[in-house]
This record gives C-alpha cells, structure tokens and sequence, in this order.
C-alpha cells in the first residue's frame, strides 16, 4: 500500500509543478508542500485503510469546486470522451444515456443505430452488461457500453418493471452537427445546427448551399439547446454570413497571452441573405458567439429566448498519466464589446453560490447600426417568445427529470401510428400534474431559501418561536403560488413535454418535421423573414 502511496505523492507534485506560476512562488511552493505532507501521514497512520486515489480524487474535485464549475479535472477516459465529442466520430451504441446512482437510463435511442437495432427505447433501465451487474461495478458503468465496432454484447434491462434481454452490436457512429436541414415554403431554408464539433462549419455551409440551390431565399439557422463546442468553428459559422476580416470575439484575461482578438479568416457564403436565428436558455458557449456576433453586426434579427450566459473560455492543459485539466483561462467579448457570462463564481453569497447578474446591473452597449445590447445576463433575442423561456419550476422539472419519466409512462399508454394524429391535449396536461403529485415532485424556489436561512439567523437573536407561525403561513402561501405555477407556465412546460413525446413516437427526425409546424420560435422566424420591412426596422436598417 506504502508504494502505491508514494506513487500518487509524486503525481501531484509533477501536476502543480507544471502551472505557471502567477503569484508568490514560495507561498505555493509552501503550501505544495504541506499538502505533500499532510497526505502522506493521511495515508500512513489513518485508523483505516483508505484508497490514494479516492482521496485525491476528493481533493482536486475540492479545490476545483472553489473556482467555476468549467474548469474540471479529466480522467483520461474523460479525455478521450471530451476528444470524441469534438471529433464527431466514435464507437458506441449510439444512444444517449444518464448515468445516476450505479443505474443506466436510456434517454434517447437514435433511429437506425445499435441501441435502437437492438429494440432499445427511452426510459429503459439497462441492469446488466455483458456478465457484469451494473449495480455491482465501481467504476463509470457507462464505459461498459463503450468498445471495438463489430463486437456483440447481451444487455438486460427493465422496461415498465418487467426484465427483458437483448444483444447489442457496436457500430462506428457519425454524429452530424447539422442532423436536419430543409426548405419551408419554397423559399425559407432551415438549417438545424445542434452543436459545434470539427463538422460544425462545414457541413452548415453544405446545407446552405443546398437550401439555396432548392431556392431559399432567407434562412433559419437554430441553435436552440446548442451548448457550444469548439471556438473556430463558432468563428467559422459567423463568417459563413459576415466579411473576412471582422472582429467575432476577444477574450480578456490576468494572463496577457490569453488576451486574444478572433477574425473571420475568410470569403463569407453569403453577406446579404436574410437570417434568423433561433436560441432559447440551453443555447451556450460558441452558440453565443455566433448569435451575438451576427446581432452586433445586425446581420441577422434573433428570436426566442435568452441564452445561457456562458462567457468563459476553457483550455485543456496537459498534465501526467493521459489526464488533462481543462481549464479557465479567459472571458470572452462580443464584437460590441459585451460579455454575456451570467453567474459570477469569483463573488457567491453567503451559502457559497454563485451570484447572478442582475438586470439593473447590466451594461448598455451598440450595434454596428446603433441598436442598445447589453452584456450580463446571455444573448437577449429581438423578438422574445416567452413559451420559449425557463421559469424556475421548468428548470426543476427537467432537473429532476420529471418531464421525461412521465413521457415513458404517457407512451406505453398512448399509442400513435402518424405524426399528423398526435396531440396532446388539456386532459393530458392534467394528467401529467396528478403523475407529479402522485410521484411527489417538490421543489424549492429561492424566496423559500432566502426566508429559511432568515428564519435560522433568527435563532441567533432568540426571535424564532415569535416568528414561527408568520413564518409557516408564508411557506404555505408559497406552496399555493408554486402549484400555481404549474398552471401559468402550461405553454412553456406542455412545449417539453410535446418535443419529449413526439421523439417517443417518430425519434428526432420526426421532432424536427413536426416543428416546423407546431413550434412557436420558427413560427415567428418565418414571420419576420417574410415581412421585408419588419425585418429591416428591426435591425435599424
């Protein structure tokens, strides 16, 4: 046990001896090595035998947790995962999964891939892999699923709590950045850009020159639920529609080499066609980018809701044994100089949380014609759909993945031949508010936080049994106004629950061919993108 030890001792100093040294060497130098010492004597004279690894583990993920929560530790596993997401190729079952608590869910099996091959569909428990209990392994039960194309595995899982078996063959998987693209109307090209991988650029301009060969006049370009990716390709799509040679994003930083300016490289596609691009809160990173650059450059008129608000820029960094850190190095700016990042990690309030910005605190800049933007809190679209945003009850649903297993029990339930049948109807909103009472889906809103942490100070000054019942009273009326809530956001959640359900029946491509005529953010894109005059005033043209 004392070699392994020694082992891990002499990882961590190689990991902090390769960052550069921004402040007093002797203070870190110091502090290296009381920490050296410290785990060391941990390991030797602990009262039980404790695992080095584990305790490192801890101890990074620790002194990570302090700063933002993009900058992590990877494995290296997690850092052939993180390459694979960017290459756009890999080999797996081609589903997407959630791992939680030694279970695997399948969240989507994708149409025509092995998962689906396989007879796999949303909602499935996989319980075991191959001859291994997924209950009973340690490491990420994820991995498992993961190996050489061509290679069988028997999977059991639990479907509507019932144990079935199939066998899974592996497959090289393609994933297109651009896996929808169409022409509406004749003359409105549509092109769905799910995320920014090495294939982001170019297979966007692919469908664009398509689109307007069919005879596309104006374009919809959706980055809705995009979270980002590579930062040239972000540059690239931009100079899809903008000159060469214009500034799309600087970043700024304490460490001057990171201070960067990032140009469009070349010819555009096109400079004078009309856009619309489509962003809601699961709109991140390079979406912003893109987004934010176009409306600087009021090249395009945005729709939908406001964006994540991520504005940090991250960088892997090298570090021994296959893992990397990745890390943040640097904000970044839009071309009018705003920084759209939302959550200031660097000054949390008193529960350690990161502090959100404000609306009276956001800074007013222009665009190229003048228009008022402001930084601070995402991209905000010049035309809001407000079905399009997330309330905070959304946000838990889907956090808790409410909206999802009720989709698994709605759909062994209903049953749906065509796309043109489908409905989901008042009756089925009612029904989905009783699965969430039935299942006790419970939430707490930050007034409840913000009034139990004055109703625990209040110990402090001996006022809490003179406060207390005022203090039930509101709680309850919160718990009215929360279940309220679920009635006023209808459009907003029913949206999620349609897109959850619809990709049940007819997988994603289906979601696709159905939004184009039952969504709201496209409905509205058309509309601006065949009113000339609309269009342009918006843009202050």
């Amino acid at each position: 046990m004392k070699k392994r030890i020694l082992i891990s001792v002499t990882a961590v100093l190689i990991l902090f001896t390769t960052v550069s040294f921004k402040s007093d060497f002797f203070e870190i130098a110091k502090q290296i090595e009381i920490f050296t010492t410290l785990f060391k004597e941990l390991n030797m004279n602990y009262v039980d035998e404790v695992n080095p690894a584990e305790l490192m583990d801890s101890a990074i993920e620790g002194m990570l947790a302090d700063l933002d929560p993009y900058t992590k530790y990877w494995t290296e596993q997690e850092v052939e995962d993180a390459r694979i997401s960017n290459s756009g190729e890999y080999t797996g079952i081609g589903a997407s999964v959630l791992t939680r608590n030694k279970t695997i869910t399948i969240l989507e099996a994708y149409k025509d891939y092995p998962a689906d091959k396989a007879g796999l569909q949303a909602g499935d428990e996989l319980i075991k892999i191959g001859d291994i209990n997924i209950a009973d392994f340690e490491e990420d039960a994820g991995d498992l699923l993961q190996g050489a194309p061509g290679t069988s595995i028997p999977i059991t899982y639990k479907r509507q709590g019932k144990l079935q078996t199939t066998s899974l063959t592996r497959e090289e998987i393609d994933i297109n950045a651009v896996p929808y693209y169409t022409l509406i109307d004749g003359k409105i090209g549509y092109v769905l850009l799910s995320k920014f991988n090495k294939k982001a650029s170019s297979e966007t301009a692919a469908a664009i020159k398509d689109l307007k060969e069919q005879g596309a006049t104006s374009l919809i370009l959706d980055l809705r639920g995009n979270p980002g990716g590579l930062l040239t390709e972000a540059i690239n799509v931009s100079n899809l529609f903008l000159p060469k040679g214009k500034l799309i994003t600087n970043t700024k930083s304490v460490i001057e080499k990171y201070n960067q300016e990032y140009y469009t490289p070349k010819e555009p596609l096109d400079t004078q066609i009309p856009v619309a691009v489509l962003i809601n809160g699961r709109s991140a990173s390079a979406s912003e980018i893109v987004s934010g650059s176009l409306q600087d450059y009021d090249r395009a008129v945005v729709v939908g809701a406001r964006s994540f608000g991520k504005g940090l820029v991250q960088r892997p960094k090298e570090l021994t044994y296959g893992t990397q850190l990745k890390i943040t190095i640097s904000r970044y700016y839009t071309p009018s100089g705003r920084c759209i990042q939302a959550l200031d990690y660097w000054n949390r309030d008193d529960n350690g949380n990161a502090i959100r910005t404000n609306a009276e605190d956001y800074n007013e800049f222009k665009t190229s014609t003048g228009r008022k933007v402001y930084d601070g809190g995402g991209i905000l679209p010049d035309i809001q759909i407000e079905s399009a945003g997330m309330s905070a009850i959304t946000e838990a649903l889907l956090r808790d993945q409410a909206i999802f297993d009720f989709a698994t029990d709605y759909f062994y339930k209903h049953k749906y031949n065509d796309i043109s049948d489908f409905k989901f109807t008042n009756a089925d909103y009612t029904a989905f508010k009783m699965y969430l009472d039935k299942q006790g889906f419970e939430y707490q809103t930050q007034t409840e936080k913000d009034l139990e942490e004055v109703y625990l100070d209040a110990s402090k000054d001996n006022l809490q049994d003179d406060i207390s019942s005022e203090y039930a009273n509101l709680m309850r009326t919160i718990d009215v106004a929360k279940k309220e809530q679920l009635n006023r956001k209808e459009r907003e959640i029913s949206k999620l629950i349609i897109d959850e359900l619809v990709k049940r029946y007819f997988y994603r491509e289906g979601l696709y061919e159905y939004q184009l005529s039952h969504n709201e953010e496209i409905e509205e894109a058309i509309k601006v993108l065949q009113d000339p005059q609309r269009y342009a005033k918006i843009l202050n043209r």
